[in-house]
């Protein structure tokens, strides 16, 4: 399937690995700085309740066992420090998927049903993979939705610092399936399933040097960088030039075009024209043909990783089992 393309040229930016808050389609690099200034007080009270909460005991076994039927509900009240912000939550296994008022519950349900398509990709009611909707529903990972970048600045930080969530990650309502342009929701909810995996699995695709997504990073960009270097090697086929995405925001952004590509979302001549300046394998051919080794991760059947690209249309067949998961040497169908 293909999505439409986006007139902005500029992907989106992973800001903060903790946080996961990500820029969207912003061609406005004053956005990123007035982004890291709302956010600084609240990164700082994710990090330090991430010291004094220990990942996993929160999980609800119910919620992670139901499957979603994206029922848009006020904030619950055992979430109480949100309800000042956020006016509208639902959960997809345990993940919570917060909005304000300035977004409209047809957006608020279509990111909810991306990111049930993702994690239940076959969409039998049951997650594709336990171990992963386990580590974002036991450290409290969620989507956080805004209906603009003001009514986001606005935003009562007071008493912050005691928040319990490890991993938030944002969007705006006016890149949540704009009509005509590329859905963001295909990528920012992909960043919060990416650092599932990343904590489910932290040596196969924890985003940093050294695990194998680190791996294929290093060769996608022809090279081990830090930082991002002055110019990348010719070999390279990913070239991303923001200088604020530091090791881990490159191995999201990377996997994320990966994924992607594979599923056919980057296909469009018009789109792999516009993001030809990062990312250059925009089919899953090419991404078979010239990066085998991220091809080899993400079709792996044992990690689960989504065969279809999400379109927001989530309907879990009623009554229906989950198939038994296949050997590691069986083939996707």
């Amino acid at each position: 399937m293909r999505v439409p393309f986006s007139r902005s040229s500029q992907t989106g930016k992973v800001v903060r690995w903790f946080l996961g808050y990500d820029l969207g389609n912003s061609s406005d690099p004053r956005k990123e700085d007035r982004m890291n200034s709302v956010y600084s007080t609240l990164l700082l009270g994710v990090i330090l309740a991430g010291t004094l909460t220990a990942a996993g005991d929160e999980i609800d076994p119910v919620a992670v066992s139901t499957p979603p039927d994206l029922k848009i509900t006020t904030v619950p009240e055992k979430m109480s420090e949100f309800q000042k912000h956020f006016s509208q939550y639902t959960s997809v296994f345990g993940v919570h998927v917060l909005a304000t008022r300035g977004v409209s519950t047809d957006k608020v349900r279509h990111v909810a049903a991306v990111l049930a398509e993702y994690l239940d990709n076959d969409e039998d009611g049951v997650a594709d993979d336990p171990k992963v909707v386990e580590a974002m529903a036991g450290r409290q990972m969620g989507m956080v939705l805004f209906g603009s970048e003001r009514e986001m600045e606005r935003l009562d930080r007071s008493g912050i610092d005691q928040l319990g969530y490890h991993h938030l990650q944002g969007q705006f309502a006016e890149e949540t399936k704009p009509p005509g342009e590329f859905d963001a929701t295909i990528e920012e909810v992909l960043h919060l399933v990416t650092t599932g995996y990343g904590e489910a699995y932290p040596r196969i695709f924890g985003p940093r040097p050294g695990t194998e997504l680190g791996d294929c990073l290093d060769r996608a960009r022809g090279g081990r960088f830090g930082a991002v270097p002055r110019r990348y090697p010719e070999k390279a086929w990913f070239h991303y030039d923001d200088r604020s995405c530091d090791y881990p925001c490159m191995a999201v952004e990377y996997l994320y075009w990966a994924l992607t590509s594979l599923l056919e979302a980057q296909a469009d001549p018009e789109r792999a024209r516009q993001i030809s300046h990062e990312w250059e394998l925009t089919s899953g051919e090419l991404v078979r043909e010239r990066d085998p080794w991220i091809t080899a991760l993400l079709e792996d059947p044992k990690y689960r990783w989504a065969t279809r690209l999400p379109d927001g249309r989530y309907g879990p067949a009623q009554g229906k089992t989950k198939k038994p998961q296949q050997d590691e040497g069986e083939p996707r169908r």
